[in-house]
């Protein structure tokens, strides 16, 4: 048997980005920002004959970072160290600030990485990381402040009907307007799925806690981001006194491990929500880790083909965000992206990585 210690470095030869703007099929917003356009930036990582790729949602500045400073960093080091590698990318941005657009570019290379080391064995990336589940369930998400009614109930009600049985929409821009959004929405969606309302924020602590009341008549299973992510005291208040059956969520804006422990030191959330391209699926590991040591559930925030092998690896899984910009954008400009079936989301165990490859020609009319 050979010996490990002797395993030759497979050097990173090249790392490659590039940003693509994709406008919205029509105008978005949710309780705090409006929007109409989102930008993917896609990262390549070369070495040894294959080519990873990795990618996050973010402004076109991340690619500006990863070509001007994490390419220098990463070259050369092996491709089979991806923890070296994350560690060497979070030195070199500490005069820059690791929150943020310089955290969101260690992402992208992190999923890069992981993907070319994936790729070098041949093997999926879920089977890399060692799986605990072969299928991850998703919640549809959307239901944007800019929809009206009908539009609302056709997206969630459509999701509900193709099988997946957890929807959200989003609340708080016009809080006057939520109850009867809200009614409409489990009209759409009929009396057994799962409905979710996301905030982003936008409700003071009384103001939270009164539609927590209101929502839970409609049967609303989840809240998350009733106040804002930033408010721990007040998201501890809302998870003690939300009615019964509800859970208080949040997390998604957290970059580094220290966010979300204080987060949960804070006894701040009954799930937690990370998001990898934010914290990078290094770091979205590190977070299940700390899940498990509270016996709490992590929920992947966004981005479904990206978090689909390492929440394959996760053990306590609630579930996956299938947010319609990211599922439209990622169906458009890649081969691979999976569909649902059954309300979850299952690997092609077929293709090594991630199974993803960019449709370079069909991204290209998008090129920043």
């Amino acid at each position: 048997m050979a010996d490990p210690r002797q395993r030759e470095a497979v050097p990173v030869e090249r790392i490659e980005v590039a940003a693509y703007t994709i406008p919205t099929d029509r105008p978005e917003s949710d309780g705090t920002l409006e929007w109409r356009e989102t930008t993917l930036v896609v990262v390549h990582a070369s070495a040894g004959g294959e080519r990873g790729l990795g990618y996050t949602y973010a402004d076109v500045a991340t690619a500006r970072l990863v070509a001007d400073k994490l390419a220098g960093v990463v070259r050369g080091r092996d491709a089979m160290a991806v923890p070296g590698a994350w560690a060497a990318m979070v030195r070199s941005i500490r005069n820059l600030g690791r929150p943020g657009v310089a955290q969101m570019a260690i992402a992208a290379v992190d999923a890069a990485l992981w993907d070319l080391k994936a790729r070098l064995l041949g093997a999926p990336l879920a089977v890399l990381l060692g799986m605990a589940r072969d299928r991850v369930p998703i919640y549809g998400s959307g239901g944007f402040t800019s929809y009206t009614e009908a539009e609302l109930a056709e997206q969630l009600g459509g999701w509900a009907a193709a099988g997946i049985p957890r929807v959200k929409m989003k609340v708080g821009r016009d809080p006057a307007a939520d109850p009867a959004r809200v009614r409409a929405a489990r009209r759409a969606i009929g009396p057994d799925a799962s409905l979710f309302v996301d905030a982003n924020g936008a409700y003071a602590r009384k103001q939270a806690l009164a539609f927590a009341e209101r929502f839970a008549g409609e049967g609303v299973r989840w809240f998350e981001e009733p106040v804002s992510s930033d408010d721990l005291d007040g998201l501890r208040l809302l998870r003690d006194r939300a009615p019964a059956g509800m859970d208080v969520a949040a997390g998604e804006y957290g970059y580094d491990l220290v966010y979300f422990r204080r987060m949960l030191d804070a006894g701040a959330v009954d799930v937690l929500q990370a998001d990898a391209s934010r914290c990078g699926i290094t770091g979205f590991l590190a977070v299940a880790a700390l899940c498990e040591a509270r016996s709490l559930d992590l929920s992947g925030h966004c981005a479904p083909s990206l978090h689909l092998h390492p929440a394959c690896a996760v053990q306590r899984l609630a579930h996956l965000e299938f947010f319609h910009d990211h599922v439209r954008i990622e169906r458009m400009l890649f081969d691979g992206a999976a569909a649902p079936t059954g309300g979850a989301l299952a690997p092609d165990l077929d293709r090594p990585g991630m199974g993803l490859e960019l449709r370079r020609a069909d991204a290209e009319r998008f090129a920043v």
